[in-house]
């Protein structure tokens, strides 16, 4: 089977760029589910009732989040209603929503982590042993993590510490692309697929705005850029069986909305 991940949506251009690339990028490469991290797909950030349903109306089965899931008035009813968006597992029990969703394919099932890097983010459970008990309770034999998470450093221990555990552990966050997709005891691992957002920009935000904040450190409202969107992700080959990846390579595709 395949699986389609999609990197970071960023904001309305990004979910109208998916509604336009997706369909036919799912036949293209013959993706059986599409997972799709949509935590900067509101305007500003977060995500709200409106643009998840945009991204599911393009072809999503699964929305993650991310450290701004919670960012825009009323995510939390939808996070209690819609259990196809989820948000990392490793908010305290009592936190609105789930961080797991699992998908029924009928001959076999598809588990979907989310999970937060507490580096340099928010001093949440710790994410490995958050992992360890998630996995202990699966059932699936295919298991794709999606690791949102600032340091490059975590990410790579995650995708070690999960190796021949899970079938995937992707990276987000960042919104840059890297280039170490590889295969690790039976685990298909990259460190950040990158974003679905304005490939002439800084993370999404208009460039401008975001040098002269380097020039002087001075605040200012982030804008999202224009022109046009790059879409970012990676598509796994997995074997249903096992739960085994067997290949994983990154997407690209440029649209202009």
């Amino acid at each position: 089977m395949k699986i389609l991940f999609i990197g970071d949506v960023v904001g309305k251009r990004g979910c109208e760029a998916l509604q336009m690339e997706l369909p036919s990028l799912k036949r293209e490469l013959s993706a059986d589910i599409v997972i799709v991290n949509g935590e900067n797909s509101a305007e500003g950030n977060g995500i709200t009732a409106h643009s998840a349903g945009m991204i599911f109306e393009a072809g999503a089965d699964v929305i993650t989040t991310g450290n701004h899931c919670f960012r825009q008035k009323g995510i939390e009813e939808e996070l209690e209603r819609n259990e196809r968006i989820i948000r990392p597992a490793n908010y305290d029990d009592e936190v609105y929503g789930k961080g797991v969703c699992e998908l029924d394919c009928g001959a076999y099932s598809v588990c979907v982590i989310n999970l937060l890097g507490t580096t340099y983010l928010q001093p949440l459970e710790n994410p490995f042993r958050c992992a360890d008990k998630l996995l202990e309770k699966n059932s699936s034999r295919i298991v794709i993590v999606d690791f949102h998470a600032e340091a490059t450093s975590e990410k790579r221990a995650m995708g070690y510490y999960l190796a021949g555990r899970a079938t995937a552990v992707l990276g987000t966050h960042t919104h840059v692309t890297t280039a170490d997709e590889q295969i690790i005891d039976g685990t298909g691992y990259i460190t950040d697929v990158g974003m679905t957002g304005p490939k002439e920009s800084i993370l999404g935000v208009d460039k401008d705005i975001i040098i002269e904040r380097f020039l002087t450190y001075y605040p200012k409202r982030h804008v999202f850029a224009g022109g046009d969107i790059e879409l970012n992700g990676v598509l796994l080959d997995i074997d249903h069986k096992s739960g085994k990846c067997t290949g994983i390579e990154r997407v690209r595709r440029i649209v202009s909305v």
